[in-house]
């Protein structure tokens, strides 16, 4: 993410976002749209039952996958957003995935788009992310779009963790691939991802050298979360904070170090990261909302069935509701009394998570976190 325009953009919409959490305005569009794109993933996670849920119902799943017309008339209705989250499933099992994306820059004009993979198609990712980019240079150019690949271990340890044998040759295949759209493409960006897990908390390490190797540009970790969306409620994934804690103050000290040497949007992107990883690490130990959260309003998550979400975290247990019901209106859908509980659940603290992408949005709308994250970006340029 360009942080230092995300921030430009989301910042006038402040007031307005602060007014709307509190019931007394309604909010204006949301800055960051996650779409997961499909129910369908060959993995079987042992963070996420996403596969091992398709796996169990594989022609119910494919069958709730919104049509292409659907999308569209859905992405019409909500209009500019921007940022732009692709999610899933494995987005790149879908065929018109780069129809997607031109359906985003018609109706959408995000500036920012993003997909994870689980890097398993290697030759189909390089190729699908190939088309995908010619689509956006269609529109614009200046339009960066990330891959962020998984890797939550290095060779035997990624498969097991990720249940898919053989997925580590693969992603070094898709690496290696990648790497060569970036020489072609001044708009590409590859990133790695990890998952902090209970499963890889002794590993890091060797992780993020493995990584550094690579020469990939960025590279973040988030912490395994129970979501709603995962099917993981109640499972053992997270680590305790204090292990947190100092898995992140021995990885900060590395991002800093390492700082100096990225480019512009790297730089700015870790820059923002800082001070994310600090809010994980007090959410875990508050055991509450330590900021407030704008999920549902600042943020939204559309579900490959239809659903909007606050975020992935509430997702199916607090649904806003579902766009097919609504005749992909989005502004029917914002104006019930369901989706005004579930924006009260929220204000009233009743969650409380350190999901990624609507942190950032909650850092930039709360000052203190936004000088913070100034100062980083000051201090390491």
């Amino acid at each position: 993410m360009n942080s230092k325009d995300y921030i430009l953009e989301i910042f006038p919409k402040t007031i307005n976002y602060r007014l709307a959490r509190r019931g007394l305005a309604k909010a204006v569009r949301p800055i960051t749209l996650t779409f997961s794109v499909t129910g369908m993933c060959q993995s079987h996670c042992k963070t996420c039952n996403i596969g091992a849920h398709f796996q169990e119902n594989p022609q119910k799943i494919k069958k709730l996958d919104m049509k292409i017309d659907e999308i569209e008339r859905f992405f019409k209705s909500l209009g500019y957003c921007y940022f732009l989250n692709f999610s899933g499933g494995e987005p790149f099992l879908r065929n018109d995935l780069v129809e997607i994306v031109e359906l985003a820059l018609r109706y959408l004009k995000p500036r920012i788009i993003h997909t994870p993979t689980n890097a398993f198609m290697s030759e189909r990712i390089e190729k699908t992310t190939r088309q995908i980019l010619d689509t956006i240079n269609k529109y614009d150019s200046n339009i960066p779009f990330t891959v962020k690949p998984s890797i939550d271990g290095i060779g035997e340890k990624h498969d097991e963790i990720r249940g898919l044998p053989g997925n580590f040759e693969k992603l070094k295949e898709t690496i290696k691939r990648l790497k060569t759209v970036e020489k072609v493409y001044p708009n590409f960006n590859l990133e790695l991802g990890t998952v902090v897990s209970n499963f890889n908390i002794n590993a890091l390490d060797e992780i993020e050298d493995w990584v550094h190797k690579q020469e990939v540009q960025s590279y973040r970790n988030e912490i395994a979360e129970q979501r709603e969306e995962f099917f993981n409620i109640g499972e053992d994934i997270t680590p305790s904070n204090e292990v947190y804690e100092r898995l992140m103050k021995n990885f900060k000290e590395k991002v800093k170090s390492n700082l100096k040497n990225k480019k512009s949007l790297a730089k700015t992107t870790e820059s923002m990261r800082l001070v994310y990883y600090d809010l994980v690490v007090k959410i875990l130990r508050e055991k509450k909302q330590v900021i407030p959260c704008y999920a549902g309003i600042s943020n939204i998550h559309l579900n490959y069935d239809g659903d909007i979400w606050p975020c992935c975290v509430l997702g199916y247990a607090h649904s806003m509701g579902n766009i097919r019901e609504f005749n992909y209106d989005y502004d029917k859908l914002y104006n019930t009394e369901k989706l005004k509980e579930v924006l009260k659940f929220i204000k009233d603290k009743k969650c409380y998570c350190p999901l990624a992408n609507q942190s950032y949005s909650n850092m930039i709308i709360h000052i203190p976190s936004l000088w913070y994250m100034l100062k980083n970006f000051i201090k390491y340029r």
